[in-house]
């Protein structure tokens, strides 16, 4: 077996500085969505809804270089840069995206990045445009055994599934790094080892459930905590862990 180190990482509010669902509507006329697609909203469909949002924004004549023009206005997280080349340039990492955006977004932004060739693997909702250039979204997969996930997307089985399957490969991930900010980014969390690493963003909501459950209120949880301001906090673990 082959050792090394995997980090995983949220998208939205963890690699770039927004969410990416929402920065798409700076596109939407007068940036006001009309009431009847709002009421479309369903808890347990955000895929759909975003669906019914690029239907508008496609009737309203946003083309998908208007939509790729708008992904590339978005920053990094401070430091998310330093983070993905020390990372993405060694063989000891390998570095998967796990997100509730879709491929088109992240593909935009990667590659207005050129960080494209830093990931090993994305996975998100699979996305593509239409014939007639409106953006259609589907479900990555559809679970029904995670209520700390969104029907849509388990991350935890995502990110277990992807470790056994590169356990069969021959690759053991000796330490691995949970990067996230949301309360979809528990559940892989507590599927973590003691050597390994959950961070959660500071001011967002994953970091608020981490505090929860260290008060015993919930399911304990085994890994190591460090809470991020910017990826450099990140980058100064990985590096300390490397000199070791």
């Amino acid at each position: 077996m082959t050792n090394k180190i995997l980090v995983a990482l949220d998208f939205d509010h963890t690699i770039i500085d927004e969410n990416s669902d929402l920065f798409v509507l700076n596109l939407v006329p007068n940036k006001e969505l009309p009431q009847d697609i709002k009421d479309k909203y369903r808890h347990d469909g955000w895929v759909e809804y975003m669906g019914e949002i690029f239907q508008f924004l496609h009737r309203h004549g946003i083309t998908a270089k208007s939509v790729e023009d708008c992904m590339h206005q978005i920053p990094l997280t401070t430091g998310m840069m330093d983070l993905l080349q020390y990372v993405g340039d060694s063989e000891k990492y390998e570095v998967i995206i796990i997100s509730d955006s879709n491929s088109v977004f992240i593909d935009f932004i990667l590659t207005n990045f050129n960080l494209k060739q830093k990931i090993t693997k994305v996975f998100t909702n699979p996305a593509e445009f239409s014939n007639s250039g409106c953006l259609m979204v589907n479900r990555y997969h559809t679970q029904d055994w995670c209520d700390l996930s969104t029907v849509n997307l388990c991350k935890g089985h995502i990110l277990q599934q992807y470790i056994q399957e590169r356990k069969d490969q021959g690759i053991n991930f000796s330490k691995v790094m949970y990067i996230g900010d949301g309360s979809n980014d528990l559940c892989p969390g507590l599927t973590l080892r003691s050597q390994d690493y959950l961070c959660p963003r500071l001011g967002f909501s994953l970091l608020k459930k981490i505090s929860k459950l260290q008060k015993g209120e919930e399911k304990s949880l085994s890994p190591q905590v460090l809470p991020w301001d910017t990826a450099l906090d990140i980058l100064s673990l990985l590096k300390n862990i490397d000199a070791k």
